[in-house]
């Protein structure tokens, strides 16, 4: 009956959020991906069962599979100049609850100011931060859910803005089938303070996702289904300028395949359509939207690391720790 409950408030919340579809968004640094092993299935996941704080970022509901009291630190090279980092603690809390904390950076370095007519007048800095709590609670033997509330910073020179969001989510596993499927309505809320006079929502994300094992073979491949309130955008990269919805549904979905190749590591692959063909339109021609990495998961020590490109003048590398006390 709980379990129904929740899923039923989940629901209504992810449909008002799609009866209130936003026409621009700030705080898109929150999109990036600040684990590596979903960065190397694409970008995206938000499905993977693992131990792995990380993964956590992107579904708060998974934290249910991480060991208590456990460290992770993420690093990511984002486009020149630019460096994203995140640092999280989580800890159980009685039989099927735990919690977690996060703070998270993205630094442009510094950039030359100048005044309207091109004057430079000296250097200015850009950041942005996130820091978040998270809360995982065992609904049933199958299902999870999970909520996480998350302050917001930017500032860009002499501007700034605060902003709060919530995150919500459900994860559906069955470690017999080796199975599992997660709903997440991400980043619902907005600016508290704007840059201007205009205040704008978060980058509202809908999400929907599978992992599933593959039977008799060392492997497990994802999907995710992204940005599921926003189908009149068209990332396709297209001269003639036409479009059909089966391109437009291709620019959602992000794939990726682990393969176990041992009891405790594996190698991935994935790819990410919709960069592909934001690249491409930018002029990339190789390896566009094509993501790998591979990591090693023991008992007390994880490490991860992924390549993937956000940008046709530079790759991007992702490393992540994690250790349990």
């Amino acid at each position: 009956m709980r379990t129904r409950t929740y899923l039923f408030i989940f629901l209504i919340a992810c449909i008002m959020q799609v009866q209130a579809q936003e026409s621009g968004s700030v705080f898109n640094f929150l999109s990036l991906p600040t684990s590596s092993h979903a960065n190397a299935l694409g970008g995206r996941n938000i499905s993977l069962i693992d131990d792995d704080a990380s993964l956590a970022l992107q579904n708060p509901a998974l934290l249910s599979s991480v060991s208590d009291k456990s460290i992770n630190l993420n690093f990511l090279t984002y486009m020149q100049g630019s460096k994203m980092g995140s640092a999280m603690f989580v800890k159980t809390a009685g039989e099927r609850g735990t919690w977690g904390a996060s703070a998270q950076f993205l630094g442009y370095g510094k950039m030359t100011e100048t005044m309207e007519t091109g004057e430079v007048i000296g250097d200015m800095a850009a950041l942005d931060m996130a820091l978040s709590g998270m809360y995982s609670y065992e609904l049933s033997t199958h299902w999870v859910g999970g909520v996480a509330g998350k302050f917001v910073y930017s500032k860009y020179g002499p501007y700034n803005s605060v902003g709060l969001g919530v995150d919500l989510a459900l994860n559906y596993f069955d470690d017999t089938k080796d199975f599992s499927m997660s709903l997440v309505a991400a980043n619902l809320g907005g600016q508290v303070k704007a840059f201007g006079d205009v205040h704008e929502r978060m980058p509202v994300n809908l999400q929907w996702g599978f992992s599933k094992g593959v039977a008799h073979a060392p492997i497990r491949i994802s999907m995710t289904l992204t940005d599921l309130t926003h189908w009149e955008k068209d990332y396709y990269y297209n001269p003639e300028g036409e479009s059909s919805f089966g391109r437009i549904l291709m620019n959602h979905i992000n794939i990726g395949a682990d393969l176990l190749v041992a009891k405790n590591m594996y190698v991935a692959l994935g790819f990410n359509f919709r960069r592909a063909n934001e690249l491409k339109a930018a002029g990339a021609s190789h390896g566009a939207g094509l993501t790998l990495g591979a990591g090693l998961n023991l008992k007390k020590f994880k490490l991860g690391v992924a390549y993937a490109k956000y940008h046709v003048s530079v790759p991007s590398l992702s490393l992540s720790l994690g250790y349990s006390l």
